[in-house]
């Protein structure tokens, strides 16, 4: 009797795990800077919720999840606004981190780290959050706007988490990522991040880069680094480590062709901290080409790869 029911609970967890969804994703809402404006405090604990359950519920792919091997990400919504004339608008920064394991060790390799400051939404508390692939704008551009934002930055993580296991793993969900670019909503001015003529380093231009065949070098850099290097860490370090040096080169070449990319800075926003790491295991004698190198690549964190000359 005792092995009939060990069996039952078994194949409950076996089914309940089967169908997981991909996504653990942390949520947070701040609204500090419109707390005195009368916004009442509900609302925004409703938002975090709504946000939570939009990220871990949907199933975003079509492949089957254990609960250990779903995506580890958080989100930190910051709102800064309100939206003068849009009932419940609000203006927002929007920073979102992923990361997965590496193989045979307790690390966790950053993916995504990521800041957006071109968030603009309407979000009724009494409304779930609704999306979908075939109709982004929804029936109103202003609450449809939200979940269009955070489906394709789950598209993103997604992708770049597939890719680090298997090269060009990720193509079907950058090209979700696109579909929701090409349909976002629009509203004048008031909503941004979507198009290509707002600015170079948007939401248009990431995903856009990422499916360029001018910017695939990156991808390969990207597999080869996860998979190849970081995975084998472990077992062979100085050949991990030469595979991970070896790509400042093709990042340099691609920043010296496309300078100014805004995902060569989202690449370098998650994997800077990786790059100094294995630099600084270097010999002395040997760091200043690739701190030199990288610098030129990577300037906002110049500064974190000077420090390994000292």
């Amino acid at each position: 009797m005792l092995k009939q029911l060990f069996n039952i609970l078994l194949l409950l967890m076996i089914v309940s795990g089967a169908g997981a969804q991909e996504l653990n994703c942390t949520v947070k809402v701040m609204a500090d800077g419109i707390q005195g404006q009368g916004q009442d405090k509900e609302v925004f604990r409703n938002m975090q919720q709504a946000i939570t359950e939009f990220m871990n519920s949907r199933k975003w792919t079509d492949d089957q999840y254990a609960p250990q091997e779903k995506i580890n990400c958080n989100i930190l919504i910051n709102v800064t606004q309100t939206l003068p004339g849009i009932q419940n608008g609000f203006a927002a920064n929007l920073t979102i981190q992923s990361s997965r394991p590496v193989f045979n060790t307790s690390y966790m390799s950053q993916m995504v780290k990521h800041v957006d400051k071109e968030v603009q939404f309407s979000y009724n508390q009494f409304s779930p959050l609704e999306f979908n692939d075939n109709r982004v704008t929804g029936n109103n551009v202003y609450t449809s706007n939200l979940p269009a934002i955070l489906a394709y930055y789950a598209y993103l993580v997604i992708g770049w988490d597939y890719e680090s296991f298997e090269a060009k793993a990720g193509e079907p969900y950058f090209k979700k990522a696109q579909n929701i670019v090409n349909n976002a909503p629009e509203q004048g001015k008031t909503i941004t991040g979507w198009k290509a003529v707002e600015g170079n380093h948007n939401r248009y231009w990431i995903v856009d880069q990422i499916l360029s065949p001018r910017f695939q070098a990156i991808r390969s850099v990207w597999y080869s680094m996860h998979r190849e290097a970081l995975d084998n860490m472990y077992q062979n370090p100085e050949e991990s480590q030469k595979i991970i040096l070896s790509s400042i080169n093709t990042l340099s070449q691609l920043q010296k062709e496309n300078p100014g990319s805004i995902l060569l800075q989202f690449f370098f926003n998650a994997k800077s901290d990786e790059f100094a790491s294995v630099i600084a295991q270097q010999p002395e004698s040997n760091r200043a080409l690739y701190v030199t190198m990288i610098g030129q690549i990577d300037v906002p964190n110049s500064q974190k790869y000077n420090s390994l000359l000292k």
